[in-house]
């Protein structure tokens, strides 16, 4: 490795804990994760904590392209996306992406790294983060650049890929889960970016073009909201969320 990219990474990593230990909002944390992958020549990152079944949350911080994320999320396939599945069983990382993990639903997994190519996610490395009170946190680095590049970069940089996964991981779980609970239930970032909209009087469709999110998904946001608060309706939800606005924020 060169001394030059040496120092690049070395200076690239310390302003990236530099921004994350500031506890920045969601848009700034996005911005920090693709400013230090970039120095590694990666473009696409997520972040997802799958906490335990019975608190159903889940928290995403993710630049994957909006089409894939709508895609995602009106498929239902955070039940049946392989590299979460992994994730959720081992702790080391783990490269993915046709032909390289093994799956008890082979055509299941075929089909949705087929799927994910075609947004753009054509192979990646998961690194699975267990064994606190969190849950299973997953951070992400996929790529669309050829194969043997991209093996080449995790050969190189696994170690330090792990320590910017893992300070994101302490960092991003206090940023987010801040100022988010709302009598007593916890939001998502998305979630809480709806309903604040939503507050403002804007629909579902508007909340779509503001947030770059279809329609669809904005709704499916403000119904997971409805769930969580236990009521039968959007209003009723900002009723909720006005009562408990100095709580939220």
């Amino acid at each position: 490795m060169g001394v030059n990219l040496l120092w690049n990474l070395q200076r690239t990593f310390h302003q990236f804990v530099e921004i994350i230990t500031s506890r920045p909002g969601e848009s700034q944390l996005r911005a920090a994760m693709e400013d230090v992958i970039a120095a590694f020549d990666l473009r696409s990152f997520a972040y997802l904590i799958v906490t335990p079944p019975r608190s159903g949350e889940r928290i995403l911080i993710s630049n994957y392209p909006t089409s894939w994320t709508d895609f995602y999320l009106e498929n239902r396939y955070q039940v049946l996306d392989p590299v979460i599945l992994r994730a959720s069983e081992q702790p080391e990382p783990f490269m993915w992406g046709p032909g390289f993990m093994a799956s008890e639903s082979p055509a299941v997994a075929a089909q949705f790294f087929d799927e994910a190519a075609q947004f753009g996610l054509c192979h990646g490395l998961t690194i699975p983060i267990h064994g606190d009170q969190s849950g299973v946190a997953a951070v992400t680095f996929a790529a669309d650049h050829y194969l043997a590049a991209f093996e080449r970069c995790i050969e190189l940089h696994l170690p330090l890929l792990q320590l910017v996964a893992t300070f994101f991981h302490r960092y991003a779980r206090h940023a987010l889960r801040s100022n988010r609970v709302i009598c007593g239930a916890t939001l998502s970032p998305r979630e809480l970016e709806c309903l604040t909209w939503a507050a403002q009087g804007k629909s579902a469709w508007e909340i779509g073009q503001i947030l770059g999110i279809s329609r669809r998904t904005a709704a499916f946001h403000l119904d997971n909201v409805r769930a969580k608060l236990g009521v039968g309706t959007v209003k009723q939800a900002i009723a909720r969320f006005g009562a408990d606005r100095e709580t939220a924020f």
